[in-house]
Formats: C-alpha cells, sequence, structure tokens
C-alpha cells in the first residue's frame, strides 16, 4: 500500500459522510451494516496503529495536524499516508511490536500449506462428517529443512493476500497467489464473491516494473490523465475525472485505449515541482527515475492493473469464517 489508509478524521468530516461515500462507489453491492462497522471504528483503530508507532505524515502548516490526501470516492481528505510507502510504515511498526513480545514465536521460511479440522481428521479415522467443523492447527512447510511440521491452535488466522498474481498486471507482490483462501475452500470454508476484483487504474507500464504502483494519491494531488496524443480523457467518462472511484477510472482508461489502440495511458504530474514530488513521493519519484522516467518533466505511462480481491472466505463481523475459531483478515476475507 502506498496512499494510504481511509478515516474521516477531521472534525468537519464524519463516518457517517465516509459510509454515503462507499455505498456510492460501490454501485448498490456493499452490505451497509459491515459499512457502518468499519467507517465507525476506522478512526479509532487508526489512533491504535498510532500508538503502535506508526509515523503518520504531520501536517506541514500545522504540527499537531495530520496530513491528509484525498482519493478516489472520497468527498474529503480523510486519508491519512507516510510519504507514498504508508503499507511499508504500518508493517515496519508492527514488526517491531512483535519483536518485543516474549510469547510470540516467528516461523519465517515456512509456507502453511492445509488447515487441521475436524472434517480432515474424520475423514481418516471413523469417516463420519462433525456435527461442525471446527480448526485445530495447520500444517506448513519448512522451505530450508524441506519437512512438513503440524502446529496446533485453539484459534487459526489467515492473513495471506489476494490472488493478483493470477494476473499479468498486478500491484500485488509474486506470493500472492490466492494460498489462503484455497486452504480454507479445501477444508469446506465458505468462499463468495471471487469474481470482484478491484482494479487500480494506474500501474506503472514498463517491461522491468510489472507490479510498480502509481498512488491514487498522485491523482489526489491534482495527476491528470492523458492518452498518448497529450489530451485529458477523463471528462468524457465521468464528472468526477480522475477522482472518480477505482472501478469507473480503470474501465475509463481501458476504454480509452481500446478505442485508440493505445497500449497505455499516461499520468501527467508535471504541475508538482521536482521539491515537491521528491518530498510527498520518495518511492515512486525514484522508482521511475530508475526506469529513465523523470516524472517532474515527462508523463507516466500507466495501465489498470489487479489490485484488491474484494472476494473471499466469508466471515462474520468478527472475522470469523464458517469454520469455527477459523478467523480471515484483510483481502483473504
Amino acid at each position: 500500500a502506498q496512499g494510504g489508509i481511509a478515516a474521516a478524521w477531521r472534525t468537519d468530516d464524519s463516518w457517517q459522510d465516509h459510509v454515503k461515500d462507499t455505498l456510492v462507489a460501490g454501485a448498490g453491492l456493499c452490505r451497509r451494516e459491515v459499512v457502518e462497522y468499519v467507517a465507525r471504528q476506522a478512526k479509532a483503530r487508526v489512533e491504535e496503529l498510532i500508538d503502535l508507532g506508526v509515523n503518520f505524515d504531520r501536517d506541514l502548516a500545522d504540527s499537531e495536524s495530520y496530513s491528509l490526501h484525498r482519493e478516489g470516492g472520497h468527498s474529503a481528505r480523510r486519508i491519512l499516508h507516510f510519504k507514498d510507502l504508508t503499507g511499508g510504515e504500518i508493517m515496519r511498526a508492527l514488526i517491531e511490536q512483535v519483536r518485543t513480545k516474549s510469547n510470540v514465536t516467528v516461523c519465517e521460511h515456512t509456507l502453511a500449506i492445509d488447515l487441521i479440522t475436524d472434517s480432515w481428521l474424520s475423514r481418516r479415522t471413523s469417516g463420519l462428517p462433525p456435527i461442525r467443523n471446527k480448526v485445530h492447527g495447520a500444517y506448513a512447510f519448512n522451505v530450508q529443512t524441506g519437512m512438513i511440521n503440524r502446529f496446533s491452535a485453539k484459534v487459526v488466522a489467515l492473513c495471506t493476500g489476494g490472488a493478483g498474481k493470477v494476473y499479468m498486471y498486478t500491484s500485488n507482490p509474486d506470493i500472492a497467489s490466492g494460498d489462503g483462501i484455497a486452504m480454507a475452500y479445501r477444508s469446506g470454508a465458505m468462499v463468495a464473491n471471487m469474481e470482484f476484483v478491484q482494479f487500480h487504474p494506474t500501474c506503472l507500464f514498463h517491461p522491468q516494473a510489472r507490479n510498480f504502483l502509481i498512488s491514487e494519491a498522485l491523482r489526489g494531488d491534482g495527476g491528470i490523465l492523458r492518452n498518448q496524443s497529450g489530451e485529458r480523457f477523463m471528462e468524457h467518462y465521468d464528472e468526477r475525472l480522475e477522482l472518480a472511484p477505482r472501478d469507473i477510472v480503470a474501465r475509463s482508461i481501458d476504454a480509452e485505449l481500446k478505442k485508440r489502440g493505445e497500449d497505455c495511458a499516461f499520468l501527467d504530474m508535471t504541475h508538482l515541482s521536482r521539491e515537491d514530488l521528491k518530498f510527498k513521493f520518495p518511492n515512486i519519484y525514484a522508482g521511475c527515475l530508475d526506469l529513465g522516467i523523470d516524472i517532474a518533466t515527462q508523463y507516466i505511462p500507466v495501465v489498470p492493473a489487479a489490485h484488491y480481491l474484494c472476494g473471499g472466505v466469508v466471515t462474520d463481523l468478527n472475522a470469523e469464517s464458517t469454520i469455527r475459531n477459523l478467523f480471515v483478515v484483510g483481502e483473504a476475507a
């Protein structure tokens, strides 16, 4: 994640407005009770991250306030961020917290391969199905030793990400191949809505960087989408222009490319100074420069890319799946 994390933060914003924006962007497909549950808690959860050591950028004009970006589909600035490396900063803080806990064991170079459940056990004993399926742990493969280890647990949480690597262009890392969802499915957990994949409108179009994301925050800072003739085209597709919801912007780019027979669109950030770009978007600036693209003077070639799997393992509001004590967190849910 580059751009940041959304929460109705300022006094002139509200979680109710965040709900409204989400329902509009969801085009009638959202479950309102879930949207309200998440939006209402968002600020408290971000405050929890801050307490755990996450450093979100401060407002340059007021060091007591946080800098807030605006992104597509949002009617207000409510995106807290750390430069253009927000996900990395959150991971840094949480990993540091984990390392301070003497009762946490981290098993690196280890791949979970299957869940241990009542149904798994019953198939190998009596052959009778259990009354209700329950998780008891997992089998994991140690890459270094070549051994399969068994981990027993009262509670198992799957936090395994999505499945973006089934697409040529994706913002996801190579490990995002849907393994956690597959494990849950094999164990009998209910899975739904796997056809719903969010495409991020702007992934860098370059043969050496197939999963380099160009954050939506750039469009929130005035970035303009242009075709290869240099023409701004979003005005032909949506009145919200570059800040329409992601599905609309992604479809608009796709339609423009197909209509014109072009390979990519371009994001124009040349209205910002080099100093602003290096300060606000250091990772994107440096990454593009390494590939020969100076975003202070050149347009950024972009294409839509698979970004977020909206389907996954079905859970309740407490993140518990249809298998007892199996919780699913994040994109796998």
